[in-house]
């Protein structure tokens, strides 16, 4: 299968309300192209030097997606172009990002990233630590960032009723929030090529999804 028909192939089975990110790290910029001649516009990538060389090289109508874990040291790098940050996970990282986004005169949209594996390997914050950052005043302080929602990742196991589990337990996570009105929430990443049918059961509106598309790495 093309990479064209493997595209059209998830997207046909997305509901409306679904966002994709073609996950193209590690992929030529021939594959991604590709991509987007059929059509995709959206792009995630999980190393700052990679993504910054393929948004050089790329049409500049596309929206890239930071979806690996950030070290504060590189967001200047990104911040003149990246479109969300998918996996923020402390204040400090934060901070970092209004700081870059200010100097490059922008807002930028970032998803906080929510620890809900058993795998001691994952980043994320857990809902106590959810709750303090965004009632924090350091956090109403930050007007060149804006928070769009959650992010999590599953535990990698082959048992649907745990990936089910820690999934709906990130969309309880993100209701709660609502209700609460502390930051208006749209947006819940989870979900990639494996799980992300069961993830859009669940309450996702982005998935991550890169070797259903491009193959394997």
């Amino acid at each position: 299968m093309s990479i064209a028909s493997n595209l059209n192939t998830i997207k046909a089975s997305l509901p409306e309300h679904v966002t994709l990110v073609a996950v193209s790290k590690t992929k030529p910029v021939s594959d991604l192209m590709q991509a987007y001649e059929a059509g995709q516009r959206i792009f995630g990538e999980n190393k700052i030097q990679e993504m910054t060389e393929k948004w050089e090289q790329m049409p500049k109508d596309i929206q890239w997606h930071m979806i690996g874990h950030v070290q504060s040291n590189k967001v200047k790098f990104m911040a003149p172009f990246v479109s969300l940050i998918h996996g923020v996970d402390s204040l400090k990282l934060l901070q970092e990002i209004n700081k870059q986004a200010l100097k490059n005169n922008r807002i930028i949209d970032c998803l906080l990233q929510i620890y809900i594996a058993e795998e001691e390997s994952k980043f994320g914050l857990d809902e106590k630590e959810l709750n303090e950052l965004l009632t924090s005043s350091e956090f109403k302080e930050l007007k060149n960032i804006r928070i769009l929602g959650l992010m999590g990742m599953a535990t990698f196991t082959e048992d649907q009723n745990q990936i089910k589990k820690e999934f709906t337990h990130l969309k309880s996570i993100f209701d709660s929030i609502q209700k609460q009105q502390i930051v208006e929430l749209k947006t819940i990443s989870m979900g990639m090529s494996g799980d992300y049918q069961l993830a859009i059961e669940c309450g996702s509106t982005m998935v991550r999804i890169g070797s259903s598309i491009f193959g394997g790495r």
